[in-house]
C-alpha cells in the first residue's frame, strides 16, 4: 500500500512532519491509519494521535509537534463543529497558518463549509491513496 513513485524520484512528503488525528467521538479509525501509513510510505513522519480526541488537544499537539500539517479524519457526522473548533484552536494558539486536511463521512454539500473554514482540501472513501498524497504534497510545497 505504497504511494506511486519512481525508485528515481524522491519521496513527495519527505522532511514534512503531518499530524494525524481523530476529532470527537468516533471510534473507527481503519482509514485514519490508511491515510497515515500512505503519508509515511510517501516520506512524511506521521504523528497519529489516536482515538477521540479534542479539537484543542489535537491543536496543542500540533503546536508541540511544529507539524506542517493536520489531516483530521471524521466519520460521525460533527465535521463541520470538529473543524471549526479545531481551526479557533489552532488560531488561538497562533497556529492559524497550518494547513488543516480532513477526510472522512463528508457529504459534497458540505465540502464548501469546510473549505470557507480554511481547509486545504476534503478527502473521501473514494478517492485513490495516490492521489490524497499528491493533493497534500501540492499544499506542502
Amino acid at each position: 500500500m505504497t504511494a506511486n513513485r519512481t525508485a528515481e524520484s524522491p519521496p513527495a512528503l519527505k522532511g514534512k512532519r503531518i499530524l494525524v488525528a481523530k476529532p470527537g467521538l468516533d471510534g473507527h479509525d481503519v482509514g485514519a491509519k490508511v491515510i497515515a501509513l500512505a503519508l509515511r510510505d510517501a516520506g512524511a513522519e506521521v504523528i497519529y494521535t489516536g482515538l477521540r480526541k479534542t479539537p484543542d488537544y489535537i491543536a496543542r499537539v500540533a503546536v508541540e509537534e511544529d507539524v506542517d500539517a493536520v489531516g483530521l479524519s471524521v466519520l460521525s457526522g460533527s465535521h463541520r463543529e470538529l473543524v471549526a473548533e479545531t481551526v479557533g484552536c489552532l488560531r488561538r494558539l497562533e497556529a492559524g497558518d497550518i494547513p488543516i486536511f480532513v477526510g472522512g463521512t463528508i457529504p459534497r454539500q458540505d465540502q464548501p463549509e469546510l473549505l470557507a473554514l480554511g481547509v486545504k482540501r476534503v478527502f473521501t472513501a473514494e478517492m485513490a491513496l495516490a492521489d490524497v498524497v499528491a493533493a497534500v504534497a501540492e499544499v506542502l510545497k
